[in-house]
């Protein structure tokens, strides 16, 4: 559930980041809020087994680390921006990481059945 909350976050810092004035401070604020969220999500690719997704997400992660924020011009920038929304939004639609079973009973006749 954080994952997918920081999925929609992402999206909506993403895109305010097109309009024509964002501050240094919110640069700073964009490149730590998807950091952060394509960090969540490439875990969340890792517990899934989906590793074309675990790559994608590191990428983005690497390319938006606040630590050392990598400089582009404001093109460029704005074209990653827009590829990173579509990114989180295919994420939304088709990354899903499946509940976790419950601890089998030794007195329950299906193991491995879904926790209430």
């Amino acid at each position: 559930m954080l994952t997918k909350i920081m999925k929609f976050v992402a999206v909506g810092v993403l895109l305010m980041a097109v309009l024509p004035h964002p501050s240094a401070t919110y640069q700073v604020v964009l490149e730590f809020v998807v950091c952060i969220s394509g960090l969540l999500v490439l875990w969340e690719a890792a517990r899934a087994g989906k590793y074309l997704w675990l790559v994608t997400f590191g990428v983005i992660a690497i390319l938006f680390n606040p630590a050392v924020p990598v400089a582009l011009s404001r093109k460029a920038f704005l074209w990653l921006d827009l590829a990173c929304i579509l990114i989180f939004l295919a994420s939304l639609a088709t990354l899903h990481v499946r509940p976790r079973l419950s601890m089998p009973s030794i007195t329950n006749r299906t193991p491995g059945s879904e926790s209430l």
